[in-house]
C-alpha cells in the first residue's frame, strides 16, 4: 500500500524535532490537509502534543514493543485515509537499544519505507553541517534521507553559509531554516515538553510554531517528498491477532482518564473493546459519580502534581480500596500503582493515597528507572499467566517504599530495567496487579483478554 509519508528524525534529544514536527503537522492541518501523527518509542505527552496539532490521535510507533509485522499493520491501519502520515523520531537518528542501532528511528524508517527528514540544531556550527549531514546519509544503508531542516539558525549570513556548505558538499535538500525562538513556544521539564494538561495556551503556541513552518518550510516539497515514498511491505500478521472476543456479555471497565492520569496507549483501550468490554471513563479528582464497574484500569501521569486534589477526595480514595477488597480486577502502571499505595511524598509534604497496597512513593530529583523493560511472569496472576515474557518500558522519578511490616508479592522479574525493588515489578494483592512498568497491548496480546475474563467473572459473581 502506498500513501504519503515521512519520518521527522533529530541528532539527539533536545534538537527541536519535536517542535518542527509540531509546525508541520499544524501547517499542513492549516492548508486543509488531514494530518495523522505518529511517535516513535515510548512517549505519551509527545504523542499528545502531535494529536493536538494535528487534531487526530497520534499512535505510538515501536519495533520493541510490538513485533514488525503488528508495527506495519498498525501504521497501514491508523494511516489509511490521511493526506499525510508524519512520524516524529526520538532520540537521535541512529539511536536504539544496542550498538547495532536495534529499534532505532533509522530501522523503524526502513520498516515503513518512509523517507527522512532530518532537523538539525546549527547553533555554533556552519560549515560542519554539511559533514554531518554525508555522514549521515552513508552511515547506513536502507534508508532515504531525503531533506534536511536546519533548526536554530542565527540569521540571513548564517543561513546562507548553512545551505551553501550543504549544497557544495551532499546532494540532500535543504528544506527550511528556521530562526532561534527568543523563548520555546511550549516549556519543557523531565527532558521533554510539559504536558499539555498544565499549560495555558495550548493552542495559541501551535498556531505560531504552524505559522513559522508556514513561513521557513518548503511545504510543497516536503508534500511531494511523502507522496513518493513507494510501497509499503506487507505484513503476514494481522494487527488484531491474538485479542480476541471473550464475551457479549460487555463487562464495564472503568479507566481513570483525568488530570492526574491519562497515559494510555489508544490501542490498549481499543484491545479491551475487541475483547468486549464496555469502557467507562472515571475520574479520581472529580466528585462525579462512578457507574458500576466489574474492573478497573489505571494509567500513568503525573500524580504528584495533582496530589492535593487527589488526597482531598477521601471519599474516592475509600471507594477504590472498598473496590479492592471487593476483587475488583484492578491494573495500575506507573502514576496510577502510586495512587494505589498509602502515600505519595512530594516537595518535602507527604499526601494519603488509596492505601490498597503496603507501600509509599517518594519523588526524587533524578530519574529512579527510564527506559525499555523485559522480564518473565514468575507468579500467576488474573493478567498474565506464569512464564509469559512482558516487554515494556518505565520512566519515573518515583521511588518505591515498601513498608517494613510487609511481605510484598511481585508478579515480575525483570531482566532489563528497575522495577518497583531489586528489579521486581508488578506488586499483586487479591485481584490487584501494579507497578512502573507500561505494556502495550499489541505486544502483550493475553492482558486484554484476561482483563475482561476476570472483569465477566467479577460482574458474574457480584450478580
Amino acid at each position: 500500500m502506498n500513501f504519503p509519508r515521512l519520518v521527522l528524525a533529530g541528532l539527539s534529544g533536545g534538537t527541536g524535532k519535536t517542535i518542527v514536527t509540531l509546525g508541520l503537522c499544524r501547517a499542513f492541518k492549516n492548508l486543509g490537509k488531514s494530518v495523522k501523527p505518529f511517535k516513535k518509542g515510548p512517549d505519551y505527552i509527545d504523542a499528545k502534543w502531535l494529536g493536538l496539532a494535528s487534531g487526530q490521535f497520534a499512535t505510538n510507533l515501536d519495533p520493541f514493543l510490538m513485533s514488525v509485522d503488528k508495527l506495519k499493520a498498525l501504521f497501514l491501519e491508523k494511516g489509511q485515509g490521511a493526506d499525510i502520515s508524519i512520524v516524529e523520531g526520538n532520540r537521535g537518528l541512529f539511536d536504539g537499544k544496542d550498538v547495532e542501532g536495534t529499534c532505532s528511528t533509522a530501522e523503524l524508517a526502513r520498516i515503513i519505507n518512509a523517507p527522512v527528514i532530518l532537523a538539525i540544531d546549527c547553533t555554533k556550527m556552519t560549515r560542519t553541517v554539511a559533514a554531518i549531514v554525508a555522514g549521515c546519509k552513508a552511515f547506513e544503508d536502507g534508508f532515504n534521507l531525503a531533506g534536511v531542516i536546519l533548526n536554530r539558525t542565527g540569521g540571513d549570513r548564517h543561513r546562507n553559509i548553512l545551505q551553501k556548505s550543504i549544497e557544495t558538499y551532499t546532494d540532500v535538500p535543504v528544506l527550511g531554516m528556521l530562526p532561534k525562538l527568543s523563548k520555546n513556544p511550549i516549556p519543557e521539564r523531565h527532558m521533554g515538553l510539559v504536558s499539555n494538561t498544565e499549560y495555558g495556551p495550548q493552542d495559541e503556541s501551535l498556531e505560531i510554531l504552524g505559522k513559522m513552518a508556514q513561513d521557513c518550510i518548503d511545504l510543497d516539497k516536503i508534500f511531494e517528498i511523502a507522496s513518493n515514498s513507494g510501497n509499503i511491505p506487507q505484513n503476514e500478521e494481522p494487527l488484531w491477532s491474538g485479542i480476541e472476543l471473550v464475551s457479549e456479555e460487555h463487562p464495564v471497565i472503568g479507566v481513570v482518564r483525568d488530570e492526574a492520569l491519562w497515559f494510555y496507549y489508544e490501542e490498549n483501550l481499543e484491545s479491551l473493546t475487541k475483547a468486549g468490554a464496555k469502557i467507562e471513563e472515571v475520574s479520581l479528582i472529580s466528585d462525579d459519580p462512578w457507574p458500576e464497574i466489574d474492573g478497573l484500569y489505571l494509567g500513568g501521569g503525573f500524580p504528584e502534581t495533582l496530589a492535593p486534589e487527589l488526597s482531598a477526595n477521601k471519599d474516592r480514595r475509600e471507594h477504590v480500596s472498598k473496590l479492592a477488597d471487593s476483587g475488583l480486577p484492578i491494573y495500575a502502571e506507573c502514576g496510577g500503582f502510586m495512587y494505589l499505595g498509602d502515600d505519595v511524598e512530594y516537595e518535602g509534604t507527604k499526601y494519603p493515597m488509596a492505601g490498597v497496597l503496603p507501600l509509599s512513593t517518594c519523588l526524587c530529583a533524578k530519574p529512579q528507572g527510564l527506559g525499555y523493560t523485559a522480564g518473565k511472569i514468575i507468579q500467576e496472576n488474573i493478567f498474565f499467566p506464569a512464564g509469559t515474557e512482558i516487554v515494556g518500558h518505565e520512566f519515573h522519578y518515583s521511588l518505591c517504599i515498601s513498608r517494613t511490616d510487609s511481605n510484598p508479592s511481585y508478579a515480575l522479574k525483570l531482566s532489563r530495567g528497575k522495577g518497583m525493588a531489586d528489579g521486581f515489578d508488578g506488586m499483586i494483592k487479591n485481584n490487584v496487579y501494579a507497578g512502573y512498568n507500561h505494556i502495550h497491548a499489541l505486544g502483550a496480546p493475553c492482558w486484554a483478554g484476561n482483563f475482561v475474563k476476570a472483569a465477566l467473572l467479577f460482574k458474574k459473581e457480584r450478580k
